[in-house]
């Protein structure tokens, strides 16, 4: 089957090469991949992974083989996954709690968007408990993670600050946005939930903001700055107040579960996914530049073409076994 894999061959780190097949565990379900997305963290990744290595989380397909031991959906079905590596390429083994059959009326490419945005985004909602009637602040709220995080929030009864460029304010507020703002420092406190993704300056401004004993969740540091913490930042006025930090991959089981649920607020028309890149996986260098420059609002999504073959197995079109990707 063709990858991408991490390459020094390739003025954009990556080629497209001829690896063997996965081998399926038993609780592993042969998903034939139709389109993968781009997420920011895997920037980070191919920084420092050796060359060879397969990226790629979020995964749309269809079953090829299933899972042996008689778990998750059967040959053919339409399926949505998240998994810790190796997706972006033809086929991927991924254990059948860690994906969904995907609803006949979301397309592959709008489900690609969900699986680690839509997951990180329901899973540091989950930190404030129950958000009815609660005042909620996001930063980075203009990226995927965090237009997902207004809506939800929205969903689930909670009043949602959103701290985002003033470009993006009209957007923002028809996901459910009640007031938008251009810097945390602008924000009106307090706020029994704070989803911070800035780090820096914004997480010190959040710790000012938040609630006594109200949670801020730290799951990501945009800016690449530090900030120094103190406990006379908390006592007085934010007594009883935590910092909680979260990454997907030790937010516990149950993924495939939360991507169902993600999936039904999608098919019910009451969660917008954004696409705002689709490129063929040869152009990945092209979705790469966007996302490293901040040039879109939504997702950059990889679409994988394929071809029957007479068995009915699909295989992606190519014309060589191993190609360097242009830039």
């Amino acid at each position: 089957m063709l990858a991408l894999v991490i390459s020094p061959d390739s003025a954009t780190g990556l080629k497209l090469a001829e690896l063997d097949e996965p081998q399926q565990a038993s609780n592993e379900a042969l998903i034939s991949v139709r389109a993968t997305s781009l997420n920011r963290g895997e920037l980070r990744l191919l920084a420092i992974r050796p060359n060879g290595w397969i990226p790629g989380q979020d995964i749309v397909g269809v079953v090829e083989r299933a899972a042996a031991d008689g778990s998750g959906p059967a040959v053919g079905a339409r399926v949505v996954a998240l998994v810790d590596q190796a997706g972006w390429a033809e086929r991927v083994a991924v254990p059948t709690d860690r994906l969904a059959v995907l609803p006949d009326d979301v397309s592959f490419v709008s489900a690609a968007t969900l699986p680690v945005a839509g997951t990180t985004a329901l899973r540091t909602l989950r930190h404030g408990g129950d958000l009815a009637g609660q005042r909620v602040l996001i930063t980075g709220a203009s990226g995927a993670v965090g237009r997902f995080q207004i809506q939800i929030a929205r969903e689930q009864g909670a009043s949602v600050t959103a701290v985002s460029a003033a470009r993006h304010a009209d957007d923002l507020r028809g996901l459910g946005a009640e007031r938008v703002v251009e810097s945390i420092e602008l924000a009106e406190g307090p706020f029994s939930l704070i989803t911070e993704s800035v780090g820096g300056e914004s997480l010190a401004h959040a710790i000012e903001r938040v609630a006594p004993g109200g949670t801020i969740v730290m799951f990501g540091s945009s800016s690449g700055e530090l900030t120094p913490i103190n406990f006379r930042q908390f006592v007085p006025g934010h007594e009883g107040a935590r910092l909680q930090t979260f990454a997907y991959y030790t937010s516990g089981s149950g993924i495939g579960a939360d991507i169902a649920s993600l999936l039904a607020l999608v098919a019910a028309g009451r969660l917008e996914t954004r696409v705002a890149l689709t490129v063929p996986w040869t152009g990945v260098a092209h979705a790469l530049d966007a996302l490293r420059q901040r040039s879109i609002s939504g997702k950059a999504v990889l679409t994988i073409s394929s071809a029957a073959l007479p068995d009915g197995r699909e295989r992606s079109n190519r014309t060589a076994p191993e190609r360097v990707l242009s830039t």
